[in-house]
């Protein structure tokens, strides 16, 4: 690791934190938010984010078919209209500078999420890629995560 921000910076990643429990607080189902997070680190080669967003996913009972087929989503019949939608927005926001978040992903996602889910889901896809930055940049290592997530009774 080539430094620990959170120790360097501690207010840093708390402020990120309490965003993260704003998303977790909506309506969003958090299976889907998790498959998000797990495509934006995929594109972003985040392997800190992409261990531990499939660990979560997981630990919300997640099948791991899908986990599998989330980098090949388009392809994939197991993704339900919401989850297609979300996935398209997840890649157009991560890869803004290059996707410019086309009018017809928006329409799509639009269709099926609220305004304040759709505002919610930008915010979580927004927070994935300042969490990848912050890994791939400072180097975090994977693999040692644990969950600590549950399923909802």
């Amino acid at each position: 690791m080539r430094l620990d921000y959170a120790k360097i910076l501690p207010a840093a990643p708390q402020s990120l934190a309490e965003v993260e429990k704003l998303v977790a607080r909506s309506t969003l189902d958090p299976r889907l938010v998790e498959l998000v997070k797990l495509r934006s680190s995929q594109i972003n080669g985040c392997a800190f984010c992409v261990d531990m967003h499939t660990k979560d996913a997981r630990a919300l009972e997640e099948e791991e078919q899908r986990l599998h087929l989330v980098a090949v989503w388009r392809e994939a019949p197991c993704f339900s209209e919401r989850e297609r939608a979300a996935l398209a927005w997840s890649e157009a926001i991560t890869l803004l500078p290059t996707s410019g978040a086309p009018d017809d992903v928006y329409q799509d996602l639009t269709t099926v999420f609220s305004p304040e889910e759709t505002v919610t889901l930008t915010l979580a896809i927004a927070l994935i890629n300042v969490w990848n930055r912050l890994s791939v940049g400072f180097r975090r290592p994977a693999g040692d995560y644990v969950s600590t997530r549950r399923p909802a009774a």
